[in-house]
């Protein structure tokens, strides 16, 4: 699907920023609007398959806008891919990707001709059946890996093979086998889980796309103490995203959780109140409430109160004083008393709430 574009919004937003929506790792261009941001630079970013990019140099003052189809340099031959953003923000993402040496960015040849499509297509269409054939190789050969992924070149005359491996793995013997089964130039390329996921794409739990598949592009380790700090179950079925990894999404807010865990009471100190005492059940964090138990095992006489009045009572405790109840004095649960009857609550009252519901529906007039 490929979006029109229209110029002027009134928003601050632009359609001419927004690319093709079945791209990964889409950018925004909140620059594209902007007079002269083209012409600011001759960089642009290329998308092929998934979530491989590259950055390239239009020396040939291509007119190029987002969703165009272009042939770009490759070794050896050239590539065809989708032009996803241009302008001052390329310069931005080169940075992000860490492209130190200017061999990195080639050049992009012209707009792909009818002619480039069809190669195009007649490589794509080869890319499962070779992946299936390379792995049936790779397991007579006895080896320790997937073959998660298979990418053609734009001209057909390269394929870069994407596997897993726990170990280091000698695949002199799978290039060669390869190379002579599909008569192109191999290219292996070692990947981890959340990148396979990535690349695969998908969704989530949460109902939404992969956070690797659409916007992600540097991973960074998630450990279990994410978890702990925002007080999560350590459930590994529910931890584990798609790859089978940590997810990446338990890194988002553990920032805030050890900001608010800070004004949080210490969860072994008990709360002495005159009647008894009270052991720590459970915390939310973020609202800075705990709920605290008579009993240390179990929810027995639950009392829910903020962690300013928890942290008050710790303080009181070391003073050697107790307070009533858990509650504040001026917030204490209103005390349930018992109805009686002689001091003018009528008897009768719940059947004048009847009576009132039947003339009401006798009003109605019949249809």
């Amino acid at each position: 699907m490929e979006l029109k574009y229209i110029v002027g919004t009134g928003r601050g937003l632009s359609c001419c920023g927004c690319g093709r929506q079945d791209k990964q790792l889409n950018t925004y261009d909140w620059l594209a609007d902007v007079p002269g941001n083209t012409e600011s630079t001759d960089l642009v970013e290329v998308q092929f398959k998934n979530t491989r990019k590259g950055y390239y140099h239009n020396v040939n003052n291509l007119d190029l806008k987002k969703g165009d189809i272009v042939a770009v340099e490759a070794n050896p031959g050239h590539d065809i891919g989708v032009v996803t953003l241009t302008g001052k923000l390329v310069k931005l993402q080169i940075k992000k990707a860490n492209l130190k040496s200017a061999d990195d960015i080639r050049r992009i040849y012209r707009i792909a001709k009818p002619q480039d499509m069809e190669k195009y297509q007649e490589a794509k269409s080869r890319e499962h059946d070779t992946m299936i054939e390379s792995r049936q190789i790779a397991k007579r050969l006895g080896l320790d890996m997937k073959i998660g992924d298979v990418e053609y070149q734009g001209d057909g005359n390269k394929a870069i093979f994407y596997y897993i491996a726990d170990e280091r793995v000698d695949f002199r013997q799978l290039i060669k086998d390869l190379a002579a089964t599909f008569h192109v130039r191999i290219e292996m390329k070692q990947i981890g889980a959340r990148q396979e996921a990535g690349r695969i794409g998908g969704t989530g739990p949460c109902g939404r796309e992969l956070c690797c598949a659409t916007w992600m592009k540097n991973f960074v380790s998630v450990g279990t103490g994410a978890a702990r700090y925002q007080d999560l179950s350590l459930n590994p079925q529910k931890l584990a995203g798609m790859c089978a990894k940590l997810k990446c999404c338990l890194n988002y807010e553990v920032d805030s959780y050890m900001e608010a865990g800070k004004k949080m009471p210490p969860r072994d100190a008990v709360l002495q109140t005159i009647d008894s005492d009270y052991y720590h059940f459970k915390s939310d964090i973020l609202a800075g409430l705990v709920s605290y138990s008579t009993d240390k095992r179990m929810a027995v006489n639950l009392e829910t109160i903020t962690a300013e009045r928890a942290l008050h009572i710790i303080e009181m405790n070391r003073e050697g004083k107790k307070p009533v109840s858990l509650l504040d004095d001026n917030n204490q649960k209103p005390v349930d008393k018992p109805i009686d009857l002689l001091a003018g609550e009528s008897i009768t009252r719940f059947d004048k709430a009847k009576k009132k519901k039947k003339k009401k529906h006798a009003a109605k007039p019949k249809s």
